[in-house]
């Protein structure tokens, strides 16, 4: 679902800029981004490792939901396409966009299509509504809307949107290894997490989990390269070894275990299951466009921060913030969402995860080249890529997310009110609601309210007052019974 970090105090020294060896050299700009081939490989890995458990999880999200039939989607099916989705659109990103940032099934937009648009028309229908809000981002891009609203973000909300993305990656990081749990409801009490099992730092999996962490860190501390991929294999080998000889009841949702037989055939059935207006007919055209609205705005500003965070944690951006190229960046987003749909595996997006491998030094597309190569390997090879247990990758997103506030959060003026306060919630609000867009929408909301009772209304871009309204319009619909 998610930023700039001091690379040169905590990662590896970036080499200077040199002249180009080769084409491949040339065309990725691998030295010109003072990179190199071996940065590029480790940070592919690094993000591939980091991202995998969506292989796992978005056919778990969307194979437990049924349509208004009844009928449920075949978990294999929705590995093989989620898989075939993020290997497409990673390569696609690296060919065209040459950045870093690899795309798969967005959380957030999967749990949209699996409990609000199935339940109430058919599987093909529900995908098609994710199909048509894909061609709507596009045509933002095409006519230029979508990076006017992006450049009109003022800097320090920009800077704030890369530290809550990066509180956000550590908690995602703390939750799904279980360092974090959520208390049960049972509990009648109004905290909702809590330290492992019962306040109790309870087995083996939360132990590699910590080891990983302490691994990591220490590996940063020492400048090593490759340390976060280092972590991962490392802890991932542990993990192996004490699943073979300890009792462990669960790790979640990835055990750690050589598989009886590491190779899957890919199954395509759901690939092009989809139909573009039927969903229409089943719950008539307010609420159908309401629903790729939905779609839409979470697509979009989850990936308008994620691409914001990961392109300024990676020094793609220029003195205001603004990156370069990123027309490129946002057509192939848009065109993720639309393959997504047509793939049956929801909207793909831009995976903040990706910071591990900018973590790793990655600097351009051609670490999306190694990570989508990856994701295409994975299809035939499901059991070997979902052997890595969430216990040894979410260490990287802990790491990445204190390098992401390290480095963001001394470069915003507190001393002006109308953007400390603003930053405070943009950051705030995306780990205590779990979701980027939540954290942009209420930030830029309180970006203009401020500004407007402090008299500055006239510096505010028209581009804030549009998007911030459709915000308040979205946070009202339920009020307004439109969902």
């Amino acid at each position: 679902m998610p930023t700039s970090a001091p690379a040169k105090a905590t990662t590896p020294e970036s080499p200077e800029p040199r002249p180009a060896q080769g084409a491949l050299d040339r065309y990725f700009k691998i030295s010109e981004r003072g990179s190199t081939l071996a940065r590029e490989v480790r940070g592919g890995f690094a993000t591939f490792f980091a991202m995998a458990y969506i292989i796992v999880l978005n056919p778990i999200i969307l194979g437990s939901a049924k349509d208004m039939y009844g009928h449920q989607l075949d978990n294999g099916q929705l590995v093989t396409a989620t898989a075939l989705t993020a290997a497409f659109t990673t390569l696609l990103m690296g060919v065209i966009g040459n950045v870093p940032i690899a795309l798969a099934a967005g959380l957030g937009v999967n749990s949209v299509v699996a409990l609000q648009l199935a339940p109430r028309m058919s599987w093909p229908d529900a995908m098609g509504m994710v199909v048509l809000a894909g061609f709507v981002v596009m045509l933002l891009v095409a006519t230029g809307l979508r990076e006017r609203v992006m450049n009109a973000v003022p800097f320090g909300l920009r800077k704030a949107i890369s530290i809550g993305i990066g509180l956000f990656v550590l908690l995602v990081g703390l939750v799904d290894s279980g360092f974090v749990t959520r208390m049960p409801d049972a509990a009648q009490t109004t905290v909702p997490l809590q330290l492992g099992t019962g306040g109790h730092l309870l087995g083996w999996p939360v132990l590699i989990f910590v080891l990983g962490v302490l691994l990591t860190f220490a590996l940063l501390v020492r400048k090593m390269s490759g340390a976060i991929l280092i972590s991962i294999v490392v802890m991932t080998a542990l993990a192996v070894i004490i699943n073979a000889v300890a009792d462990i009841p669960s790790w979640g949702l990835t055990t750690p275990e050589w598989p009886g037989n590491p190779v899957a055939v890919p199954d395509l059935g759901l690939i092009g299951q989809v139909s573009l207006f039927g969903g229409f007919d089943k719950v008539g055209i307010l609420t159908g466009v309401l629903f790729v609205f939905t779609v839409l705005l979470s697509c979009f500003f989850d990936a308008m921060g994620t691409i914001m965070g990961v392109s300024d944690e990676a020094k793609l951006t220029d003195a205001q913030g603004q990156m370069p190229g990123i027309n490129k960046v946002l057509i192939v987003d848009g065109i993720a969402v639309a393959a997504g749909g047509a793939s049956s595996s929801s909207a793909t997006t831009c995976f903040v995860e990706s910071t591990a491998g900018v973590g790793e030094g990655a600097r351009t597309g051609f670490a999306n080249i190694v990570t989508g190569g990856l994701f295409a390997v994975s299809l035939f090879l499901t059991p070997v890529a979902t052997m890595v247990p969430s216990q040894a990758a979410t260490p990287a997103l802990v790491a990445v997310g204190f390098l992401i506030l390290s480095g963001s959060i001394k470069e915003i003026d507190w001393s002006d009110f109308t953007i400390a306060i603003p930053a405070f919630v943009t950051m705030f609000m995306m780990p205590f609601t779990y979701s980027i867009t939540n954290g942009i929408g209420m930030g830029f909301i309180a970006f203009v309210v401020l500004r407007l009772a402090s008299g500055r209304g006239r510096e505010v871009p028209v581009a804030m007052y549009v998007v911030s309204a459709v915000f308040a319009f979205y946070y009202l619909m339920p009020a307004l019974g439109l969902t």
